[in-house]
């Protein structure tokens, strides 16, 4: 899986570059079609056969990278992938960091086919796995994680995305005496930062995307750490759409395991632009576009950067 690993590395990097020439220029639905086709054509490159599990919609709705799309050398689809050509597309538009070109991966059947809907969250890192339950009151979450990660209360660094929805929260973390970090978009990073030792981050909570949340559920399953996650329908037809992808109760707290069972499993986002967890895409001589990514397999993970030469064919002479 760690060669699988790195070949998908490539998937990230060619849609991030892609998606350069359109940061900060107000277009985000192009910039979102530049990024799908180019990772789109980078999978089926790929010597693997793959099958979209979490992608840009339901067949009859999305062109490309569409819900059961098989991509690769066309055989019998072996590996799931969960994947977001741009994870903050308003961010894009409008120059602000944080973005990401992403992907997840696991053996076929391993990866929970979220719907595109609400998930309640909480991530964690491998010094807290367990220790944690989505459904138990916050502040007994943040007490629990302290005690596992040997640390004071008020040392505490709790990640949580800058919406009304999450007020409530904010008021329990700051009167339990511990931090809240707010962030605008793109959660997927911070659940990655609680299972990264060089950052100040020791939990995540709140509620955000269900796709978006499966893949950070195989980020920290790479690495070691935990992810919980409990779906939230709005209405009788978000209900049903669970049922219809074989989520047969959609009130069940979702587990690690439930999320993706296998540890066999990757991850990989490239920056799109400057972020915490990733610098975003450079430009070098005016030609030359300089990438840097992250990538996660089996308890390891390294950061890659990459310079991506255009090379001009010379004439013959």
């Amino acid at each position: 899986m760690k060669d699988i690993a790195m070949s998908f590395l490539s998937v990230t990097e060619k849609a991030a570059a892609e998606v350069y020439p359109y940061i900060g220029k107000g277009d985000k639905m192009t910039a979102d079609e530049q990024a799908t086709k180019a990772m789109r054509a980078e999978l089926n490159q790929q010597p693997y056969t793959s099958r979209v599990v979490i992608g840009e919609g339901e067949m009859d709705e999305a062109p490309m990278l569409y819900i059961g799309e098989v991509l690769g050398n066309k055989g019998t689809a072996s590996i799931d992938l969960a994947v977001d050509p741009i994870d903050g597309t308003t961010s894009v538009a409008q120059g602000r960091g944080n973005t990401i070109a992403v992907l997840a991966g696991a053996p076929k059947g391993k990866l929970l086919h979220a719907p595109d809907m609400y998930m309640k969250k909480i991530a964690v890192g491998p010094k807290a796995a367990g220790a944690v339950h989505v459904e138990k009151p916050l502040d007994e979450n943040i007490e629990a994680a302290a005690k596992a990660l040997g640390k004071d209360i008020s040392e505490m660094n709790i990640m949580v995305q800058d919406r009304k929805r999450h007020h409530e929260d904010i008021r329990v973390i700051q009167e339990l005496g511990a931090s809240v970090t707010l962030f605008a978009e793109v959660d997927i990073t911070y659940a990655v930062t609680t299972a990264l030792e060089e950052y100040d981050t020791d939990m995540l909570v709140g509620i955000g995307g269900a796709p978006e949340g499966v893949i950070a559920a195989a980020a920290l399953k790479s690495l070691g750490g935990d992810f919980q996650g409990k779906l939230m329908p709005q209405n009788e037809k978000e209900y049903e759409r669970c049922i219809n992808m074989q989520i047969q109760n959609p009130d069940k707290i979702l587990t690690l395991e439930d999320i993706v069972d296998s540890s066999e499993c990757f991850f990989t986002a490239t920056g799109i632009t400057d972020g915490t967890l990733l610098r975003g895409v450079k430009n070098e001589m005016g030609t030359n576009l300089k990438t840097h990514s992250f990538l996660s397999s089996a308890g390891q993970y390294r950061f890659i950067e990459s310079a991506h030469v255009k090379i001009v064919e010379q004439p013959l002479v």
